[in-house]
């Protein structure tokens, strides 16, 4: 559209900002920078509800404070929920303006999961309540709008494909293949131990080093893609995952060049214990699992909120396991009495029989045999329950939460998958 003007008014339910063209049309909202795009009145009229010619002002009936806030966000990249105003509300006007739930912070993000998944919002998509004639910016598109062109835009599209499985088919495929071979590489590592293995090994050699090899490849070249395409490689490298893929792929590596040397790894004495620990950290490659199942997604994220809780729960059982440890040696043990319980010798060997008593476990393999000791088995017992219960009451509630937040996000990413498919 042809401003009569250079300036450009919006008026916001009352409230007027000015900026030029050349602002209008780099808007960070795409409802604003649509604007300039219009050839008609009429495609004015679409996108706001009044305008007025002569002073190039565009009229929006909306909520003057909560855009207040949106315009923090498109200054400061920050976007926060306004003060006593409801978060359904506020996330409508949030849609209105073309911004999605991602675009707020964690924790007002949380607060608005949890508002939907409250009135039953959870299985309706955004566009049921997203304003007719706008379509919502992605929530991957920074404030300030970048181009991304050439090398930059291929790269951008590799880190997707692998950092996030649900972003695209194509980071689906890449991530089915990496569980088969998790789970390959798995099976694997299990079979090693078992007592016939080097047997069968004996027999199909080959086929054992062509499976090995194979998983190691491609967990080789996974690592090296993925830090290639990182945006920050050293944050890459600090990572407790990468660590790990690292530190389990490098033994067999080692392997090989000891073995095309002539020094087999079983003759190399503690570097030989050290490579087999090393070789046996794959296992947590399991790890990996936690990027495509909410299950595990949802038990991380739940530790990571809970980790107080956690520490207080360890408290409790520590402080615990000190009194009743110290009590059971002295009764069974320290006292003499003429029966003395060789189990509970010490007070670090009775802390073995508190910690399964606490827990309800139980084994078996230490017991009291006194009068005292089998009062205090009793006390030791009823008070684990009640330790144990005390926090886990916490960490319940908080995994219901993560469960209901994180299958919110997965559907709002099955759905944008879901479109880009239909495109």
């Amino acid at each position: 559209m042809k401003f009569g003007k250079s300036i450009c008014v919006l008026n916001v339910g009352g409230t007027r900002y000015a900026f030029t063209r050349d602002v209008i049309r780099d808007f960070p909202l795409r409802r604003v920078s649509r604007l300039h795009a219009c050839a008609t009145e009429k495609e004015v009229l679409e996108l706001c509800d009044d305008y007025d010619r002569d002073r190039n002002e565009f009229f929006f009936d909306r909520h003057a404070q909560a855009f207040v806030f949106i315009m923090l966000y498109v200054r400061s990249g920050k976007l926060r929920f306004v003060p006593g105003v409801c978060e359904l509300s506020f996330y409508t006007e949030m849609l209105y303006w073309g911004l999605e739930s991602a675009h707020l912070d964690p924790c007002c993000q949380k607060r608005l999961d949890d508002r939907m998944s409250e009135i039953g919002l959870d299985t309706l998509s955004e566009g049921d309540i997203l304003v007719s004639g706008e379509e919502p910016q992605s929530p991957a598109e920074p404030v300030q709008r970048t181009v991304l062109t050439g090398r930059a835009k291929w790269l951008e599209m590799m880190r997707k494909a692998f950092e996030e499985p649900n972003s695209s088919l194509l980071a689906q495929l890449l991530a089915s293949v990496s569980v088969i071979f998790v789970i390959v590489s798995m099976i694997m590592l299990c079979a090693s131990t078992l007592p016939d293995w080097d047997t069968a090994k004996k027999t199909t050699v080959e086929e054992h080093r062509i499976v090995e090899a194979v998983c190691i490849g491609w967990f080789t070249a996974e690592c090296i893609v993925r830090f290639l395409v990182a945006r920050d490689k050293w944050d890459f490298l600090r990572r407790p995952l990468n660590i790990i893929d690292v530190i389990a792929i490098t033994p067999y590596y080692v392997t090989m060049a000891l073995a095309r040397a002539g020094m087999p790894g079983a003759g190399l004495g503690v570097a030989g214990i050290i490579l087999r620990v090393l070789r046996m950290m794959r296992v947590f490659w399991l790890m990996k699992l936690a990027r495509h199942f909410l299950g595990l997604q949802t038990l991380g994220l739940t530790l990571r909120r809970c980790y107080r809780e956690m520490v207080m729960l360890m408290v409790f059982v520590c402080v615990a396991m000190a009194i009743y440890s110290a009590l059971a040696q002295l009764l069974e043990h320290g006292l003499d009495l003429g029966v003395q319980n060789q189990d509970y010798a010490s007070i670090p060997a009775a802390a073995w029989w508190v910690i399964i008593s606490m827990t309800t476990v139980g084994y078996g393999d230490v017991y009291p045999v006194t009068v005292g000791g089998r009062v205090l088995g009793g006390m030791c017992v009823v008070s684990g329950i009640v330790l144990l219960a005390l926090p886990i009451t916490f960490i319940y509630h908080s995994f219901v939460q993560c469960y209901h937040e994180l299958k919110l996000r997965s559907a709002r990413c099955a759905r944008s998958l879901s479109s880009e498919a239909l495109q």
